[in-house]
């Protein structure tokens, strides 16, 4: 089932753009995207399997991060009639959280930006998570940034086998 945004654009949801499955999808919804952005939101549940007494940790935004750069990798295959694909989360430079944790209940808005892009399958995003509800770009609460870099072969199933991303 498709999912209405604030701006009245439909994205299908993120279990259809990602190749995640059952739990391990940890994006709510997609509210936006266009050729080089995309934004999702991420909401804390107490319940979560990644959520202890104090919310998330931090360090769980570089997924959240890396499955919204995937998410946006997804929602390009579809628009092109292609299948989602699988891609490699590379790594990231200078991850900074300004909290130790999302705290249950809370809302996260995590926008990526492709910096990068090579023919080869290499990228690099631009990536920040704000708090919901706080308006960019002079009001906004950014809670953490990074850059992440990320590879998607052309054939991965061939580049798993030999090491070769042709």
């Amino acid at each position: 089932m498709e999912k209405a945004t604030m701006d009245g654009a439909v994205f299908p949801p993120p279990a259809s753009l990602l190749p995640h499955s059952g739990q391990m999808v940890l994006l709510d919804r997609v509210l936006s995207a266009d050729d080089d952005n995309l934004c999702a939101e991420v909401g804390i549940h107490a319940g979560s399997m990644l959520c202890g007494a104090d919310g998330v940790g931090a360090w769980v935004g570089i997924e959240y991060m890396a499955q919204a750069i995937a998410a946006h990798a997804g929602w390009h295959a579809l628009r092109r009639g292609e299948p989602v694909k699988v891609g490699f989360l590379l790594g990231s430079r200078k991850y900074e959280a300004a909290c130790a944790s999302f705290a249950p209940g809370s809302v996260l808005r995590v926008h990526v930006h492709r910096a990068l892009q090579g023919e080869n399958g290499l990228a690099a995003f631009e990536c920040r998570i704000d708090a919901a509800g706080s308006a960019p770009p002079a009001g906004a609460i950014t809670l953490a940034t990074a850059t992440v870099t990320v590879f998607q072969p052309k054939n991965v199933n061939e580049f798993l086998k030999d090491g070769s991303a042709v």
